[in-house]
Parts: structure tokens; C-alpha cells; sequence
């Protein structure tokens, strides 16, 4: 067995990319690793590289003997190929505009109003706590949970039922994850067909129509349900630790809370609370950075550490408010596969940092950074609790 570096790099510090990945790609562009599920894949680390096969339509998800690819992990989401290799493009399409247009960023932004009210309500609640509290439990997990469930048009009080099966779609022993995969899309097929006779005004409601003989529609919009809390709530989690951890730009929000877009684009370049890596395909042989990828040979596209790429952000490893857009980050991909909630989050987070600090601005951690237990036997990662604690009275 060809010894090759083992991805993903272990990190001691959750809110840093391993520097291996830096030195790696400066040894070797794009380089070849063995992912630890045993198998030979392509790593790409850099930028433009990741940008320019994001955007690669000769790049997928399927592969033609699916048996025979290589895997990432045992992740039933990320883990290896998914969808038909002869209609993967079409397939994609088909399902794109069933939901693009739910999701799109004018009907996000009317939601801005609603959601800050959700804000809120819930640092009302926050704050006739007594610390030290779980921000975890009980801001950064209920926001996206409520929206999500507003949007696509599931009960509120199935959360604990959703969240728990959420929970096996991020196992990464492939078996747990898909039978909860599958699950989901059940308990998504019932909500649908539910929808038939009492409809809203919901994603669900507008997919009562559409014919869905393989289960197909319903087990993407039990990945929508999936990827609209688990990610977003990670993304809060982790824009509080990055904030406290730069508090000379915690200042600048706290003086400026019109500063808070900026800060949400930070944290979603920086923010990296798994390193699992986005698996693409070659669906023909493809030339870059010097190197052939072959037909059929596996490429994992690392955002997390592209999003640190030197040559693409000056100082990449520190927070800056005031950083250039000028490279977009890769925090939702690019290209074709572009992240179709990436409105929505944006929507959430910026209500989260326009008011969390403003209404508790000694708010800290209550326990040692070192201390926080991680989820590191899941796809998303993310932390287990948040414990926080204030002192001055709630503003």
C-alpha cells in the first residue's frame, strides 16, 4: 500500500484548518491522499482550484460502477457517489427548480423582518435566564429549527422526533446513515401527502403535485430539513467562538452592528466545524494543475482550507470585518451546485449578529475554550453544548 498522507488532517484547535494542508498544497498543488475509509482520492486545497471544479461540468457526483469508486468516509450524505451517472445533469436540474425558487434570495430577504423576531424572542428568553446557560440548547439550535420548519411546513413539535434522526444522517458508520436517510424521506412522504389535504403556504405544500414514484423529491426535501439546521446552527456556534476569540472585531460589531453582513461572510470563510470534504467524480479524463484526473478517480474539494488560501485572502487566518470581497468565499460551493439555502442562512445569521451582542455584550464563555466537547464522530461536527455566562444586566 502506497504510503500517502490520511485525510482528513487531525487539528488540535477546532477553530483552525490544519496547517498541513497549507504545506501540502505547497508541496504539491493538487496532491494524492488516502482518504480513512482506505481508498486513493485527489485533495485540492487551493482556492482556484476548488472554484474552477466547483464549476467543472465534466466534475459529479455519480460515478458509472458506484461499487468501484473510491470512498471519502462511511458518511451516507458525503460518504461516496450518489444519483445516475446517465442523468445525474438532468436529474439535478429537474430538482433544482422545484426548489429554487422557495428559496430564492428576494423571498429570504422578505423573510429578514420574521426572523429577527424570532431573534428576538428568543434573547428574551436568553436573557430572563440565569447563567451560566447553554447557547447552544437554547439560541443557536430553536432559531434555525423554527425557520426551517416555517419554511418547508413541518410541525414545530416534531423537533426532538427530526433532530435525533438528523442526528444518524450525520453518523459516519454508513449503515446508521442510511437507514436514517431513508427514514427521514419517510417521515418527509407522509408530511407531503398530509399536505394534500390540509395545504399552507410551504415548500411541502407546493410539492403535493409533483410525482414522486421513488421517494426521490421526498428524501431531498428531508435533506433540505437536514442541511437548513444542522449547518446553520453550527455556523452560529462557531460565529460566537470566532468573535470572542478576535475581540478587537467583537468591539467593532458592538459599536456597529451594521457591520454585521461583513461579519457573517467572515464567518462563513472561517467557520469550519467539520473537515470532511465535498466528494467529486471525473466524468472524463480532466488536465489541471498539472496533473490528470482519469475518468472515474474520486477528488475531494477541501473549502475549508481553500477558504484559507493565502493567495486568494491576504492574512487568511484572521477574523477582519473590513476584509475585501473580492474572492467570494467557498463556504456554499460554486458553481451549478451552488448551496440553494445559502439566502436563508445568510438571512438567519445576520439577525443573530445584529442583535446577540448588543443585547448581551459581556457575554462569554463559561468554561475553558479548551474544555467545549466537540462532535467529532459526525459529518457536520459542531460542538456538543456552548455553555456562555454575562454579568451586566441584559440590554
Amino acid at each position: 500500500m502506497t504510503d500517502l498522507p490520511v485525510i482528513p488532517f487531525d487539528r488540535s484547535d477546532p477553530l483552525d484548518v490544519p496547517v498541513a494542508y497549507r504545506e501540502l498544497r505547497h508541496k504539491e498543488r493538487i496532491a494524492r491522499v488516502r482518504t480513512r475509509a482506505g481508498d486513493e482520492v485527489w485533495l485540492v486545497s487551493g482556492y482556484e482550484d476548488a472554484r474552477a471544479l466547483f464549476a467543472d461540468a465534466r466534475m459529479g457526483r455519480s460515478h458509472p460502477k458506484p461499487e468501484e469508486a473510491a470512498r471519502i468516509s462511511g458518511s451516507a450524505l458525503l460518504g461516496g457517489p450518489q444519483g445516475d451517472f446517465e442523468t445525474e445533469k438532468a436529474d439535478h436540474e429537474r430538482m433544482r427548480k422545484l426548489f429554487v425558487r422557495s428559496f430564492s434570495a428576494r423571498r429570504m430577504k422578505a423573510l429578514s423582518e420574521h426572523v429577527g423576531g424570532l431573534v428576538d424572542g428568543l434573547l428574551d428568553d436568553l436573557a430572563a435566564q440565569t447563567p451560566p446557560v447553554d447557547l447552544h440548547q437554547e439560541f443557536s439550535f430553536p432559531l434555525p429549527v423554527y425557520v426551517i420548519c416555517e419554511l418547508l411546513g413541518v410541525p414545530f413539535d416534531d423537533r426532538g422526533y427530526f433532530s435525533e434522526v438528523s442526528t444518524r444522517m450525520g453518523s459516519m458508520d454508513e449503515a446508521v446513515g442510511m437507514a436514517a436517510r431513508e427514514e427521514m424521506g419517510g417521515y418527509m412522504a407522509r408530511l407531503i401527502d398530509a399536505k394534500r389535504h390540509d395545504p399552507g403556504e410551504d415548500v411541502l405544500s407546493d410539492l403535493v403535485d409533483v410525482i414522486d414514484d421513488d421517494g426521490t423529491i421526498a428524501q431531498l426535501a428531508g435533506g433540505l430539513l437536514f442541511a437548513g439546521h444542522e449547518t446553520t446552527v453550527n455556523r452560529i456556534d462557531y460565529g460566537v467562538l470566532l468573535l470572542l476569540h478576535f475581540p478587537a472585531q467583537l468591539a467593532m460589531l458592538k459599536a456597529d452592528p451594521g457591520l454585521a453582513p461583513a461579519a457573517v461572510e467572515e464567518i462563513l470563510r472561517m467557520g469550519s466545524p467539520g473537515l470532511h470534504g465535498i466528494p467529486r467524480y471525473a466524468r472524463e479524463d480532466v488536465e489541471i494543475g498539472g496533473i490528470t484526473i482519469k475518468a472515474g478517480e474520486a477528488v475531494v474539494l477541501t473549502t475549508n482550507a481553500a477558504n484559507r488560501d493565502e493567495t486568494a485572502f491576504d492574512h487568511p487566518d484572521l477574523f477582519d470585518l473590513h476584509r475585501s470581497q473580492d474572492n467570494p468565499h467557498l463556504g456554499f460551493g460554486h458553481g451549478a451546485h451552488f448551496c440553494i439555502g445559502a439566502s436563508l442562512a445568510r438571512v438567519e445569521l445576520t439577525a443573530v449578529f445584529e442583535r446577540l451582542f448588543q443585547r448581551l455584550p459581556d457575554l462569554e464563555l463559561a468554561v475553558p475554550f479548551e474544555e467545549l466537547r466537540m462532535n467529532s464522530d459526525r459529518l457536520t461536527g459542531g460542538v456538543k453544548e456552548l455553555p456562555v455566562r454575562w454579568s451586566t444586566a441584559p440590554r
